[in-house]
């Protein structure tokens, strides 16, 4: 138990006299849980659960429903780990972000870890002032994509909220091919036309895919 070890062994008083970066996976993990369960330590069972997802990057994919399949995690424990690694996740795309976004391949890298991992599409919106930074950022909408459901007004809705000069709109592939369909091309064009009563420029259209992208842009649809 973590009571039995030294107290300057202890990961938290490790991390605050040695820094985050001392500590090893399971000892991180360990402070997220904060505690362990009647007949198990937080440091056996912050080892188990990384053994049981099959690695750390997998914290991303797994829901807090199969966190809480784990023998020991109920469902505070599961969304303390989900709410660590989504903060880390944020202050990451944060970090790698461009200070504004001026081409295709500036929005692209901004999108790509938040959408080439998603296991259903998600249409996702940029919000941008007149620096072409973004303002705000949204998940729009859930699922396939249909020119009936990702209607304008609610993409445009909060462009007027936050007073953004123009928008760059994405969505993923779960596929990985980031090839555009039929309905990609008409929601573009319904989003650029509204943008255009609106004045608020449509700048793009990005599918997301494994590691690849292709701009509607660039395609020559806007």
């Amino acid at each position: 138990m973590v009571r039995d070890y030294p107290q300057e062994e202890r990961p938290r008083e490790r991390m605050i006299k040695e820094g985050p970066e001392a500590l090893t996976n399971q000892e991180l993990l360990a402070i997220l849980l904060r505690t362990g369960t009647h007949r198990e330590s937080v440091f056996n069972l912050a080892s188990r659960i990384l053994k049981e997802i099959g690695s750390l990057n997998r914290l991303h994919d797994v829901s807090v429903e199969e966190l809480m399949h784990i023998k020991g995690v109920g469902q505070a424990k599961a969304v303390q780990i989900k709410a660590g690694v989504e903060l880390g996740r944020r202050v990451a795309q944060k970090q790698k972000a461009p200070s504004a976004i001026r081409s295709p391949e500036d929005a692209a890298a901004y999108l790509m870890e938040r959408l080439s991992l998603e296991m259903q599409e998600i249409f996702y919106c940029l919000y941008l002032n007149t620096k072409n930074q973004v303002v705000f950022e949204k998940a729009v909408f859930m699922g396939s994509l249909n020119a009936s459901i990702v209607h304008p007004r609610e993409v445009y809705k909060e462009a007027l909220k936050w007073s953004a000069a123009s928008i760059i709109v994405a969505h993923n592939h779960p596929s990985g091919d980031p090839a555009p369909s039929r309905e990609d091309i008409e929601v573009t064009k319904r989003l650029q036309q509204a943008g255009e009563i609106l004045g608020i420029e449509c700048l793009d259209h990005l599918i997301i895919g494994d590691g690849r992208y292709t701009s509607l842009k660039e395609k020559g649809y806007i």
